[in-house]
């Protein structure tokens, strides 16, 4: 709970001063709006989503599953986008904000000031070395850390309720402004109020799917197995569950000290509770010794809120990218991709200037639009169990966040250009990644069944292995005995020759990684190898590499040439994965086998 209340929690340092600047004396009740938005919909939400994504891939990984082909990958790429969004933004923004609170800080030394730039990118870069270094080891203070942060948050709330108890002007003194608002104390404009400035509040649900992306660290129970982690699961419902009741009473308790005890003057840009309105008060009230220990505090878990996010980042893209082939083989490796999103981190930085108010409309997009995504995504998995009453629950809660992410791009635009951005670097990166990782053998394992293992290993006695590939067409007699007729005699191959036909049958060739199970049947008298897979040549290329080491026999396959513009097969080859099957096989070939002797033959005729 604490690994995930980095990013959650964390948000504490500025929430409150966001909902004031938001909706000014109404912030409570906005506040309390949000509350009821994320335990009646963002929790049911993400603990249907630890259910049924047990593995750390949240509720991207749901969808993808409802969508096949390249229709799925390109949305998860979409979405990918956004969590790049709501997770790069975590680290700025956090950052950022952390700089705010050390510089605002009266023993702070005078040389600070006007640095925040500057001590952004420090932290940045501090973060990006503990990556560098090893991050696992130091998971442990995250506990520490959220614990002493929500330790100071306590003792700052309970001395601000007292203050507000031992002078109840101040309470009236806010009942007034609230009478002198446009609401005019209206309790039906208050509430349409407080659901109007909802999106721009939406940071305070930023811990969801970190919560669901770190179920792989919860140890769940004996009896627990990798198809139904019923203890894991368990465990994650009830982490999501204890950290929204936390953050809940944290919410709305600090929403009421810091709207009831600060000037609403003070929250406005370069104001002194901009962007930290419970350390103004603990500064305020408690004194500067504490109000510093609170600062110190404060910038730790801010600056580690970015390392959370990192985490989440480092967990997705070598989850996703590597897989459809749309990253190279490096971006598996943790400390390239540390390099990579810490020089994206910085440019951020400097477009923002580090400024928190200017990142949150960012920020926010991400955040709804994964709790949006995710809404959708068991809604879709109740309809699709006959769920009816959870399927119209869900419904209703994913109105409600597609609402609030539509407002919230209308208001604030520059989230939906930032994620647009990191969507388009996205796909443009994939489709060159893809392009060039065409002709690499895409098998992760290849595996023959007895059949399979007989005919090849029957044929290596005599000497030779010929594979006749053919594309299944109707599986009729004449399909067999035409193809082999005609082989024999355009490739020259002697009538007594043993032959096994080799069949790749069509699966979705937007998959690039794949897991190659060759079955052996015998039909009309011949022997075929059959194969699912979407990419005809690597797939090919992989099974007579794998005959090669069963056997120690190097095979040769005959081909037909395939007709048809050159241009026009090389485009069905990336889209399809046919193609020119044959020059594409026998590239494949020479990519992965350098050495000629040991390289599969390939006959075209």
């Amino acid at each position: 709970m604490c690994l995930t209340g980095l990013d959650y929690f964390s948000t504490l340092g500025y929430q409150p001063a966001i909902a004031a600047l938001a909706a000014g004396v109404l912030s409570p009740f906005a506040t309390i709006v949000l509350v009821i938005l994320t335990l009646g919909g963002a929790l049911p939400v993400y603990r249907r989503v630890a259910q049924e994504s047990f593995k750390g891939s949240g509720s991207i990984a749901m969808l993808e599953k409802l969508l096949p082909w390249w229709a799925g990958k390109l949305f998860v790429l979409v979405l990918l986008g956004f969590a790049a969004t709501d997770y790069m933004i975590t680290i700025t923004l956090s950052a950022a904000d952390a700089s705010a609170h050390a510089i605002s800080n009266p023993f702070a030394p005078s040389w600070l000031q006007g640095g925040q730039l500057w001590v952004t990118l420090f932290l940045i870069a501090l973060l990006g070395a503990v990556f560098l270094r090893g991050f696992r080891e130091a998971i442990g203070i995250a506990v520490v850390l959220v614990g002493v942060y929500l330790a100071l948050n306590v003792v700052v709330i309970l001395v601000s309720a007292g203050e507000i108890i031992s002078h109840p002007g101040l309470v009236t003194n806010w009942w007034a402004a609230i009478n002198e608002s446009p609401s005019g104390g209206n309790p039906v404009l208050i509430i349409g109020t407080a659901l109007l400035v909802f999106p721009q509040l939406a940071l305070g649900l930023s811990g969801f799917e970190t919560g669901v992306a770190v179920m792989p660290q919860i140890r769940g129970r004996v009896g627990d197995t990798e198809e139904n982690p019923v203890g894991r699961i368990l465990g994650a419902r009830r982490l999501l569950t204890t950290a929204a009741i936390i953050m809940s009473v944290f919410l709305i308790t600090s929403s009421i000290a810091t709207t009831v005890l600060i000037p609403q003057k003070a929250f406005q840009p370069g104001g002194a509770a901009n962007g930290r309105a419970l350390a103004y008060l603990a500064h305020e009230y408690i004194g500067p010794t504490f109000g510093t220990v609170y600062d110190i505090s404060t910038i730790c878990i801010l600056w580690f809120a970015g390392a959370s996010a990192l985490a989440g980042l480092l967990n997705l893209v070598p989850r996703y990218l590597p897989k459809y082939g749309m990253a190279p083989n490096w971006a598996r490796a943790v400390r390239p991709l540390v390099l990579v999103f810490t020089a994206i981190a910085f440019i951020i930085t400097f477009a923002f200037k580090a400024n928190v108010d200017a990142q949150g409309g960012a920020y926010a997009t991400g955040v709804l639009v994964l709790i949006t995504s995710a809404s959708v995504a068991v809604t879709l998995s109740a309809r699709r169990k006959r769920q009816h009453k959870r399927t119209i629950a869900f419904a209703v809660v994913s109105l409600v966040f597609v609402y609030t992410t539509v407002v919230n791009v209308i208001e604030r635009p520059e989230g939906i250009r930032i994620a647009i951005l990191f969507i388009l670097g996205i796909m443009v990166l994939s489709l060159i990644s893809r392009v060039q990782r065409s002709f690499e053998l895409r098998a992760t394992s290849v595996t023959l069944d007895e059949t399979a293992l007989r005919f090849i290993k029957d044929d290596a006695k005599h000497g030779a292995i010929r594979i006749i590939a053919n594309e299944p067409d109707d599986g009729s007699l004449d399909e067999y005995r035409n193809k082999n007729s005609d082989e024999r005699r355009y490739s020259h191959i002697p009538q007594n020759a043993r032959t096994i036909f080799l069949e790749v049958h069509h699966a979705d060739s937007s998959d690039f990684e794949e897991d190659l199970k060759v079955r052996g049947e015998e039909k009309h008298g011949f022997r075929i190898l059959k194969v699912d897979s979407g990419n005809v040549p690597n797939t090919l290329a992989a099974v007579l590499l794998k005959i090669r080491d069963e056997t120690g026999i190097v095979p040769t396959i005959y081909f037909e040439w395939t007709e048809g513009n050159p241009i026009s097969n090389m485009f069905r080859f990336l889209i399809t994965g046919g193609g020119e099957v044959a020059p594409v096989t026998r590239e494949v070939l020479r990519e992965s086998e350098k050495d000629v002797k040991r390289r599969p033959s390939v006959h075209v005729s």
